[in-house]
């Protein structure tokens, strides 16, 4: 059975892992190796479990531990040659990768680690460069989808095949206007290659649910601009205006900053004859 838990999701640091009985992929590294160590042994793993990391892209808060993690534990690094170049390049990512440890990905080109068949594909952000993950294994998909500044047409492709999507809901649009950033940074996040506000995320998913959704996890809380409960709300909200509802549809949970989630189960459940089948896009 496949099994999910998020170790960190927000800019204090980024870090979401994947693993079967035999076989484990991290995705992102952007949290402490001390840290990771503390939150896998509490949940009574090991970062021995790690067979392969994945980084969406080179901002510090998802590569901050790749190099430690990955040249103490012999591990392959993949991301696409533009991410590795900027991870060469910034300075929080240190000690540096192995080059033995690089590997590359190219985006819309299948990956095959163990059972797991992985799909990178593009998301708009002011990074080197940026990646959201389709992760099939067996029978179910798995997606991730964060620090996207705006929708593209693929992002509605890979949430209507997905069974778990855990999905960017950054900002709520008037908080940020509102609050204390200075311009140039509203501007960023608010921009074509900045972060996914709740709306957006709402939108999204209204537009491209299925009846195959079993759960969504919003991602990538801000503290400043954003509350775990108006994210959810403004998600709910959206989807319950076009018959869809939280909680008894799919489920709908915010993961926290700094605390790691539960470990979940993910398995196909297919729903029952004569129910609905939502719109695909």
């Amino acid at each position: 059975m496949l099994k999910f838990i998020c170790l960190g999701s927000g800019s204090s640091g980024n870090s979401y892992f994947l693993f079967s009985e035999n076989y484990g992929i991290l995705i992102d590294a952007g949290i402490g190796i001390r840290t990771l160590k503390k939150h896998f042994h509490t949940y009574g793993l090991s970062l021995k479990q790690i067979k392969a990391v994945l980084i969406t892209h080179d901002h510090a808060d998802h590569i901050k531990a790749v190099g430690s993690l990955a040249n103490e534990y012999g591990l392959p690094v993949y991301a696409t040659e533009l991410v590795h170049d900027g991870i060469k390049r910034n300075y929080c990512a240190n000690p540096k990768l192995k080059a033995e440890n690089i590997h590359f990905l190219e985006k819309g080109q299948t990956l095959k680690l163990d059972r797991f068949e992985i799909t990178p594909f593009d998301v708009p952000h002011d990074s080197t460069d940026n990646v959201g993950y389709s992760v099939q294994y067996g029978e179910v998909n798995f997606c991730l989808i964060t620090d996207a500044g705006h929708v593209t047409e693929q992002f509605g492709c890979y949430i209507a095949r997905a069974n778990y999507l855990v999905l960017e809901a950054n900002h709520d649009e008037d908080m940020l206007m509102m609050g204390p950033y200075p311009a140039y940074l509203k501007g960023r996040i608010s921009g074509d290659y900045g972060h996914l506000s709740n709306k957006a995320a709402a939108q999204l998913l209204a537009e491209h649910i299925t009846d195959r959704l079993r759960h969504v996890w919003l991602c990538h809380i801000s503290e400043e601009n954003n509350h775990p409960e108006l994210a959810r709300k403004t998600v709910d909200t959206c989807l319950r205006s076009v018959g869809i509802v939280a909680g008894k549809d799919f489920e709908l949970e915010v993961l926290k900053r700094r605390i790691p989630s539960e470990i979940y189960e993910l398995e196909k459940k297919m729903r029952k004859r004569g129910v609905k089948v939502w719109r695909v896009k």
